[in-house]
């Protein structure tokens, strides 16, 4: 998968302009779990290939797409599965954007889709606001292509963040910077080089995007700004539709906000990894994020075999913050607005297990090291208190302590309902047993005071 901090450009020499130095702050790097929302004209065929085991040739990567938000490029390559598909379906001659008039989303309870996420653990929300098809899911004076005007009749933005402030979790936007299909005459996209090369860089759409923006930032002072697939280069130099303008805008109204690094210029917030395991520990705040299937819209190909379990999507959490990370997990509605079961049964367990060990995510820094070097699987985090080792394999029934940690083990406890700490030393080394009633546990944590 693509990482975007490197991309940057056209070089502009002395013409470049400067950028904020706001660093990432703190209420972010706390945060640790914010949960994505893609929802758009794509959830209302929500369908994309579902890919078996080693996936699909490199070349037929976009022509098989399982990312169902790219429907609307998918549908446009002739022959394939797709677009076979739509024509079965929807009939020949219903267009991608035909299907606007189709979106019906009233089954969508914006406090009742928002508790769902917070109950889950989420400390930030980001829906997508208009992701590469253009639709815009909020009452933009920019287009009449959204959702106020067309399919739903409702600014979908502005109830999410009104649910989102009510529930007292922060609320972001995500917003397609440099993809526009609705206001574009490309080819369809079909490799990574496409994905560069099949967007408009001119200035009036430089100026579209950045007047779309603003109306996001001056209606709901969003807390995160997340981009996707860079920024328009008409629009990186010193206008005032320009990134770096946008960004002193949106941080004279929002002090405390962060952005990521999908800006294509020499300035970001938070690094992202997309669908990307790291192996290790970043020194600079990240972001992981995926869709709790393999894809971030609702793909109604997806089972149970493509999906998280809500034990995976722990381990991943933890995984994840231990190397100084945020995990951004996606939850991709249906088109009424209402979540998959699947996913729903996921993110409940994983709100059941932050309930009882909150403490040793929330709020917490890198420990000396992330993970155990040998032996059983565990992870580290560090908190005011001290140590907390995560046991990822809590069936295994012991694990063995790192030395720094065996001074302080006689004071340990565990979180949750584990009772008292049994620990034996042999081979010298200190053991510690996991107790019983956390032996089913996605992971069992053990708090080890400083």
């Amino acid at each position: 998968m693509l990482n975007f901090e490197t991309r940057t450009g056209p070089e502009l020499g002395a013409l470049a302009p400067s950028y904020p130095a706001n660093a990432v702050p703190e209420w972010y790097r706390d945060a640790k779990l914010g949960f994505f929302v893609h929802w758009g004209l794509y959830s209302v065929p929500a369908w994309g290939t579902a890919h078996g085991p080693g996936g699909v040739p490199t070349e037929d990567a976009y022509a098989h797409h399982q990312y169902a938000e790219w429907y609307g490029n998918t549908v446009r390559i002739a022959g394939s599965p797709t677009w076979q598909r739509h024509q079965d379906v929807y009939g020949t001659g219903t267009s991608y954007e035909d299907l606007a008039d189709l979106w019906d989303a009233s089954a969508f309870d914006p406090n009742a889709f928002v508790g769902s996420l917070v109950d889950a653990g989420a400390r930030y929300v980001v829906p997508t606001t208009k992701h590469h098809e253009g639709f815009c899911l909020w009452d933009t004076a920019t287009t009449p292509f959204n959702s106020a005007r067309r399919g739903p009749k409702r600014d979908l933005i502005a109830e999410f963040h009104d649910a989102t402030r009510a529930a007292g979790a922060r609320f972001g936007v995500y917003y397609s910077g440099a993809l526009d299909w609705h206001v574009s005459d490309f080819p369809p996209i079909e490799s990574d080089t496409d994905l560069f090369r099949y967007r408009r860089n001119d200035e009036r759409f430089a100026r579209y995007a950045a007047a779309q923006l603003d109306e996001l930032v001056e209606r709901f002072g969003p807390d995160v700004l997340w981009n996707d697939i860079e920024w328009p280069d008409g629009g990186k130099g010193r206008e005032e539709y320009g990134v770096a303008a946008l960004l002193e805008r949106y941080f004279a109204r929002v002090p405390d906000g962060v952005v990521n690094d999908r800006w294509g210029v020499p300035y970001h917030g938070f690094l992202t990894r997309e669908y990307t395991h790291v192996e290790h520990a970043l020194p600079t705040p990240w972001e992981s994020t995926r869709g709790l299937g393999f894809s971030f819209g609702y793909n109604q190909a997806e089972g149970p075999e493509h999906s998280l379990s809500g034990e995976a999507l722990v381990r991943l959490l933890v995984d994840v913050v231990a190397k100084n990370g945020n995990l951004l997990i996606n939850v991709g509605p249906r088109a009424d607005g209402s979540i998959p079961e699947l996913q729903a049964a996921a993110m409940a367990e994983m709100g059941a297990w932050l309930r009882r060990n909150g403490e040793a995510v929330y709020g917490t820094r890198p420990w000396l090291r992330a993970a155990s070097e040998h032996g059983a699987p565990l992870r580290f985090t560090s908190g005011a208190q001290g140590a907390f080792v995560h046991a990822l394999d809590p069936a295994s029934g012991e694990f063995a302590l790192p030395a720094e940690l065996e001074a302080a083990a006689g004071a340990a406890h565990w979180l949750g309902d584990g009772g008292a700490v049994e620990l034996s030393v042999r081979d010298g080394r200190s053991w510690v047993a996991v107790p019983e009633a956390l032996r089913d546990a996605p992971i069992a944590v053990l708090a080890v005071p400083a």
